[in-house]
């Protein structure tokens, strides 16, 4: 079983990644698991037409469960696989950590909370997975959200971004956590994908990015209108439009991350570097006005 954990600034376009990437192996035949950690909880929607499932949390909470020890909840029969577990697109299993109510409690509980159970109730095995994708909120904010990477979980992380300064800013902050957990047997690169945002496509800046990180760009997603056709139906592009250019290449660089067995610790940029990558952008944008 291969397990591949997806990292972003949020609203980089990570859950529209990961479930076009699901999808693709799904197509090949691959048993696949989508782990969503993100407390909004909507990580797998566009695998089930848009519906959301219940979260881990949720669930535990709603049972008055949250008390409980997870051995005596899985012991006592007080939880079964299929209150947490989900089937979406091609039998892709779903599954949302959730988050504590607004307000109260640490919002990567929910993640540390979902693997642990997950692993103790040894869902991977029972259900045969091929591989678990996780598709982890924005930056490394918490120890919670760092639990793919922190525990040596995932093989290989991929840092999702754009050319939008903000989005390498975060994607930087992961590769500063990447390159202090790998002192502990934490998680590698695996690269960087590229999802082209807006107008601007700034390819060769990103490239040079990732040279610095001591990665490479493993695939690039250009604009393309068919995604936000495809989640307005709930679905992936793979799905919803199978024979499309922007599908092949979803299809194309699943096959590069499955088949991919490399992985580097990253060289985190210095704020300096970061800055005159900012001031590449802003250049970039000030000759498209002109």
């Amino acid at each position: 079983m291969k397990q591949i954990a997806f990292y972003g600034k949020g609203g980089i376009g990570k859950s529209t990644t990961v479930c076009n990437i699901a999808a693709a192996l799904a197509d090949e035949g691959k048993r696949v698991m989508v782990v969503g950690c993100d407390p909004k909880h909507d990580c797998t929607s566009n695998l089930r037409g848009g519906e959301e499932i219940p979260t881990v949390l949720d669930t535990l909470r709603e049972k008055g469960m949250e008390k409980l020890s997870l051995e005596d909840a899985i012991e006592g029969k007080k939880i079964e696989m299929d209150e947490i577990v989900y089937k979406g697109y091609k039998g892709i299993y779903c599954i949302e950590a959730g988050g504590p109510k607004p307000g109260y409690g640490c919002a990567g509980r929910g993640v540390i909370v979902a693997i642990d159970l997950l692993k103790k109730m040894n869902v991977f095995e029972e259900l045969g997975v091929d591989v678990v994708l996780y598709d982890v909120l924005g930056d490394v904010v918490c120890g919670g959200f760092a639990m793919p990477l922190r525990m040596g979980l995932a093989e290989q992380i991929y840092i999702v971004t754009s050319s939008d300064y903000m989005a390498m800013y975060a994607a930087n902050n992961i590769c500063r956590g990447m390159k202090e957990f790998a002192k502990r047997g934490g998680s590698r690169l695996g690269g960087l994908i590229y999802n082209v945002r807006g107008s601007l496509d700034a390819e060769d800046i990103v490239t040079e990015f990732a040279k610095k990180l001591g990665t490479e760009i493993i695939g690039k997603i250009p604009n393309s209108l068919l995604i936000a056709e495809a989640e307005i139906e709930g679905k992936t592009v793979i799905e919803y439009a199978p024979d499309s250019e922007i599908a092949s290449i979803y299809r194309e660089l699943a096959k590069k991350i499955y088949k991919n067995k490399n992985g580097v610790i990253p060289n985190p940029l210095e704020n300096k570097e970061l800055m005159q990558i900012g001031l590449a952008i802003k250049e970039r944008i000030k000759k498209m006005r002109n």
